[in-house]
């Protein structure tokens, strides 16, 4: 069940919704991916503005801090005899959020913290969909795929390639309806839109919960 599409279209409206909210909402910041702040880093160290420099480095480190709890909770998994740890690593998400909805105005700097972190737990513990290796915080690695598996698929026949370019564009368009939805959400409500990213994956929780319950049956 954690890699089936419908998983991985849940956790993508969460991130896409992520995205846009704490650029809407918190800063005009996209914190599910380090890229920019890796590039902001270099740049800042060149000009010698250390604070500037520290204050993209904090989300970097928090992104790093969240692979190292997944990792974690995937060596520590086998010890939980009913949840398996991508429920649990679902769970800690979840609670994040509900802290950065919590957070005032003044601390979007540590809300997009956070969410960097959220996103690193959630991209690290969820790599593939149907066996394909996808991601559901952002979007260069899954358009990547889709066109080349697009272009395989024109040039060799193979139908699995097909569906493998079905997927990755699939979740490109749940990510998409995430951002929208979570630009409808942040206009209605403003930092507690969050909350809605929250009940996502909340869902995911218990869709994967389910389904042991129907594998143990």
């Amino acid at each position: 069940m954690s890699e089936s599409f419908l998983l991985g279209a849940v956790l993508a409206l969460a991130g896409g919704f992520l995205d846009a909210h704490t650029y809407l909402v918190r800063g005009g910041v996209f914190a599910n991916a380090q890229t920019g702040n890796v590039v902001l880093l270099g740049v800042r160290l060149m000009d010698r503005d250390w604070p500037g420099a520290l204050h993209s480095l904090v989300p970097i480190l928090a992104f790093i801090a969240g692979v190292l709890t997944t990792e974690l909770m995937r060596g520590r998994g086998l010890r939980w005899e009913r949840l398996h740890w991508r429920q649990l690593a679902v769970a800690v998400e979840a609670a994040v959020l509900l802290a950065v909805a919590a957070l005032p105005g003044w601390a979007d700097a540590w809300a997009n913290v956070l969410v960097s972190y959220v996103c690193a737990v959630q991209v690290q513990s969820f790599r593939k969909v149907n066996g394909s290796v996808l991601a559901t915080t952002m979007c260069t690695g899954n358009l990547r795929s889709g066109t080349e598996a697009f272009y395989r698929r024109w040039a060799t026949g193979e139908g699995a390639q097909l569906r493998l370019a079905a997927r990755s564009y699939g979740v490109v368009l749940f990510f998409a309806a995430g951002a929208a939805l979570g630009a409808w959400c942040s206009g209605m409500w403003g930092r507690q839109a969050v909350l809605a990213a929250c009940g996502l994956l909340c869902l995911a929780f218990l869709m994967m919960f389910r389904r042991a319950q129907a594998l143990d049956e």
